[in-house]
């Protein structure tokens, strides 16, 4: 009887996924915010919460970030990755600086002790990967001179994610010296052996997993790619990065067939991942915490659009790609409900787990949104230049 409910459950919301979908379509909007509102109407507190099936929607929306990055890392090569991030490093501090203050200023304002600043600035700071990936690919942005400065600014946090991650763990546990440090150099060296592995040993990997047969390749790959994210995810490293890596080790034909294979999974499973999000937020715990998280969600808006338009700039991208970099990095989602679940857990303050959901949800909502509307802008503007490069001046008459 449970697993007939566990089935009954899981059909429901697969299905459900595919009708928003068909919403999406129709409507020419990202489908993204009709999942996450779906979520929420049926998670804590909502109009029919789905209890049973909880563990595989967790489950599900793990490798939907995971797919999510692995196959933008597919888009990219080793040397791409490494000099796109050495020539985007300043921007990745800016997009630090920037982007952590607003959550730093909101905590010691509000009263709440250095730790929770810690804590609601990285919740402030880091953009959701698995939407920004999603919206990208969703919008056909992948090709854009824009993107390697996204994905670069992307990296850049969730390695960054890798470090802050333990010293966070460590302020909340009331940790010693000693063993933060310990569990800070397991990350580096994670993240280290990691990225030798994806840019002195690709071929090998390649060799790997090749195979003639689609259904061989596809096992190995998506078990390869599990593989080492989980094993990124034990070592208190980011399962996305594992998962990124995996990605810009393959490449050429190789990397086109995993493509094709994954990109239905990655689909279904990335539509599980903001469903999942929404079913864990209590939408009865956001009113009385709402107003503060709009007006971090309006900050956070003008930080990362400061931030993309930045850093495309340096890249000598024009107006629309600058537009569309920092609409982009404007979703917040996975890591900033992992960074809120840790504080909450540690007893920090009550207030910071709604207050961070009510400002994820504002931002994972709005964030493709914008993304979408500035689309049409974005259109305008190439065209009126096209227009202008194209018009020559008529002849002066003597």
């Amino acid at each position: 009887m449970h697993s007939a409910i566990v089935l009954i459950e899981i059909g429901a919301i697969v299905l459900g996924l595919g009708l928003l979908g068909a919403l999406s379509v129709r409507w020419s909007i990202s489908p993204i915010p009709l999942y996450l509102l779906a979520g929420l109407a049926f998670g804590k507190g909502g109009v029919l919460p789905l209890a049973t099936s909880e563990e595989f929607t967790a489950t599900g929306a793990e490798i939907g970030v995971i797919l999510l990055l692995f196959t933008l890392g597919l888009e990219y090569t080793a040397p791409e990755l490494v000099g796109t991030l050495r020539n985007n490093a300043p921007a990745g501090l800016v997009d630090l600086v920037l982007n952590a203050a607003p959550g730093v200023a909101v905590a010691l304002l509000l009263g709440w002790g250095p730790v929770a600043a810690v804590a609601l600035g990285g919740i402030t700071y880091v953009t959701s990967s698995g939407i920004a990936a999603k919206v990208m690919a969703d919008l056909g942005w992948v090709g854009n001179r824009e993107v390697p400065v996204v994905l670069s600014l992307l990296v850049f946090e969730d390695l960054t994610m890798a470090i802050y991650l333990p010293i966070l763990t460590a302020l909340l546990a009331g940790a010693g010296l000693l063993a933060g440090s310990i569990t800070l150099a397991i990350a580096a060296a994670t993240i280290t052996v990691i990225l030798v592995i994806a840019l002195r040993f690709g071929g090998l990997v390649e060799r790997l997993v090749a195979s003639p047969s689609e259904e061989v390749l596809l096992l190995k790959v998506l078990g390869l790619t599990l593989l080492v994210a989980g094993v990124a995810q034990y070592l208190q490293v980011s399962a996305a990065v594992g998962a990124f890596l995996v990605g810009i080790a393959l490449s050429g034909p190789l990397a086109h067939t995993a493509r094709q294979l994954l990109t239905p999974l990655r689909d279904l499973f990335a539509a599980v991942f903001f469903v999942f999000f929404g079913l864990h937020t209590d939408p009865t715990l956001l009113p009385p915490v709402a107003w503060i998280a709009a007006l971090m969600a309006l900050a956070g808006i003008a930080t990362k659009l400061a931030t993309g338009w930045w850093a495309a700039r340096r890249a000598g991208i024009g107006t629309a790609g600058r537009l569309r970099a920092g609409a982009a990095l404007m979703p917040r989602g996975e890591f900033n409900i992992v960074i809120a679940g840790l504080a909450v857990a540690a007893g920090i303050n009550p207030q910071l787990g709604p207050l961070a959901a009510a400002y994820v949800l504002i931002l994972a909502v709005f964030g493709p949104i914008a993304a979408r509307g500035i689309e049409p802008l974005a259109r305008w503007n190439a065209a009126r230049r096209r227009r202008r490069l194209t018009v020559t001046p008529e002849p002066t008459a003597d």
